[in-house]
């Protein structure tokens, strides 16, 4: 009560704000239009705008006054990094709030390594608010530590800041009406839900959205676009590192509007965010492809904040939160001073990190004996790699044959991919092979492979192949790049083998280093090692692989390599 009234007495001028910025162009987000006034703060929120005294005074010097950025979908442990260090990275960048689907972390750890994430992110400046894993595992055919049950859910869902019910990636069981995921559906706190639907179209995308689930983020073409928005649902445009969805999309808000558009990075590695921005590049990019400024900052900010319910986030207004920023032009949209609460933004404390959550990788006996595929003749059904997208193909291969085994072949373009179960040491492996990697000699490996997070390797020898696996076990996680049994670079995640525990600066350079020693192998296309991590997605269409095996996904089935 005593904060609204100070709060109102700001707002009526009978009282000092604690911070005024003035002689700025104020976006508002309501109208999309630039107001010449001043923003009077005071405990953190807008009391008003107009003319205002304050205790503290910034001078925008006609610089551009706008909304803190939102991140509509993004999972923390894609850029590698203590949460602490990523406030530190998007921070200055604009970015003052991000959605999250923790369901990297809980593939490993369970609900309990949810919740360390949900009290881990209670202090940062950074805004960090969550959505309710829903699908641990994505599908049947993964291997987690263990499954999220109901109950795990709704412990999270009883959770400050946990806003509904993540991204339901088990799309044909919603659409088929699977009681397990129905019952997911129907959990108390599960009104407001984040969609994973790609490819769906006609009366599939129709049941899928009748379910109540109200976004997608993975839409890839305009008609995709067009058929969510046509269903009432939000379309989460995602420019991610590796799928890269925003100039497909950007035709449908010059033919109907921003409206129920919002921008998300889903998927980012740490030196991309670095060198190219987070949500503030996507703004940039935006804009230097045709979209209004004005449309471009509303996709930004105030339609996040509206597609999942921050009533005070996302509009520079009497009440709403003072995330400000003031950019010096509308062209690279690089802020000049980011406000947090009011606050200018502060160095962010470093965050322990309890010794449960790491030491993860746990696998059984390997030697490259397990990794060799007996061979007579045929054909194999082989990965194909699309550019810049975490969709693959399905492809029939002729693979080279030596001593009367598969084995890859750089003259063939194919190389040989192996996930390894490394919660349980159970020694499960699946095989297959990729097509299109251009990957000449070594092998990479991961410990980040959507969504299970079991190992992955992709190689060209069986040998350099378990010589990955095994380096990944003694870091506890990680990425590696090596041949002929030599670490060219690595980039350790000892963190549920998802997070470093360096400093910023460290992991961005190792994330460097591993992409250019997978370059010198002869990767080519997009990022490496996220590519390599959605070979492992068995929801993600058309032909992917687990522990358990290749998956069909649009027959939604284990098939075998043999055609």
């Amino acid at each position: 009560m005593e904060a609204l009234q100070r709060r109102l007495a700001v707002a009526r001028g009978d009282e000092p704000a604690d911070l005024v910025v003035r002689g700025g162009h104020v976006f508002s987000v309501f109208t999309r239009e630039w107001l010449e006034t001043d923003v009077a703060v005071v405990d953190g929120f807008v009391a008003g705008i107009g003319e205002y005294e304050g205790v503290e005074v910034l001078e925008a010097g006609g610089r551009y006054v706008v909304p803190g950025f939102i991140d509509a979908h993004m999972h923390l442990e894609s850029p590698k990094l203590m949460v602490d260090e990523f406030a530190r990275l998007v921070l200055p960048l604009g970015t003052t709030a991000v959605v999250a689907d923790p369901h990297e972390i809980a593939n490993v750890l369970g609900v309990d390594g949810v919740h360390w994430l949900l009290d881990a992110t209670s202090g940062l400046q950074l805004d960090v608010f969550f959505m309710a894993s829903s699908c641990v595992p994505a599908s049947p055919f993964e291997s987690p530590r263990r499954p999220l049950i109901p109950g795990d859910l709704e412990s999270l869902m009883r959770r400050t800041r946990v806003l509904g019910l993540a991204e339901m990636m088990n799309y044909p069981g919603v659409v088929s009406g699977s009681p397990d995921e129905l019952r997911k559906l129907g959990l108390e706190g599960a009104e407001h839900v984040d969609g994973h639907a790609p490819g769906v179209l006609g009366k599939a995308l129709q049941a899928y959205a009748a379910a109540g689930i109200g976004s997608d983020h993975e839409a890839l073409t305009v008609e995709e676009g067009r058929e969510r928005i046509r269903a009432g649902m939000w379309l989460l445009i995602r420019e991610a590192s590796m799928a890269r969805n925003l100039k497909a999309l950007l035709p449908l808000v010059q033919e109907y509007g921003p409206g129920r558009i919002a921008f998300c990075t889903d998927d980012r590695d740490p030196d991309d965010i670095a060198d190219h921005g987070h949500i503030n590049g996507m703004v940039r990019e935006a804009v230097a492809w045709g979209i209004a400024p004005e449309d471009a900052l509303v996709m930004a900010s105030h339609h996040p904040a509206l597609w999942h319910g921050l009533h005070h986030h996302g509009a520079i207004a009497p009440g709403y939160q003072a995330d400000l920023l003031v950019l010096p032009d509308l062209v690279t949209f690089q802020p000049d001073v980011v406000f947090k609460r009011g606050r200018r933004i502060v160095d962010v404390p470093q965050i322990p990190t309890p010794e449960w959550v790491r030491q993860t990788v746990r696998i059984g006996r390997l030697d490259a004996a397990h990794l060799a595929i007996p061979w007579n003749g045929g054909d194999v059904r082989a990965i194909g790699l699309v550019e810049d997208q975490v969709v693959t193909d399905s492809l029939t291969r002729t693979p080279a044959v030596s001593n009367g085994h598969a084995v890859a072949s750089a003259e063939l373009d194919l190389a040989k991919i192996a996930v390894v179960e490394r919660h349980h040491a159970t020694g499960r492996v699946g095989l297959g092979f990729v097509a299109g990697s251009g990957l000449a000699r070594g092998a990479l490996g991961s410990s980040v492979a959507h969504d299970a997070h079991n190992l992955v390797v992709v190689g060209m020898e069986d040998e350099d192949m378990t010589f990955a696996v095994e380096r990944l076990a003694e870091l506890g996680g990680g990425i590696v790049a090596v041949a002929s049994g030599r670490v060219l670079a690595e980039c350790p995640l000892p963190i549920a083998g998802l997070l470093s525990d360096a400093p910023l600066a460290t992991v961005i350079d190792q994330s460097r280093a591993c992409n250019a020693a997978a370059r010198e192998l002869g990767w080519k296309g997009a990022t490496p090692f996220l590519t390599l991590a959605f070979l492992a997605l068995s929801v993600i269409p058309h032909l992917k692989i687990t522990d358990r095996g290749l998956v069909d996904v649009d027959r939604f089935e284990i098939v075998p390599l043999r055609v």
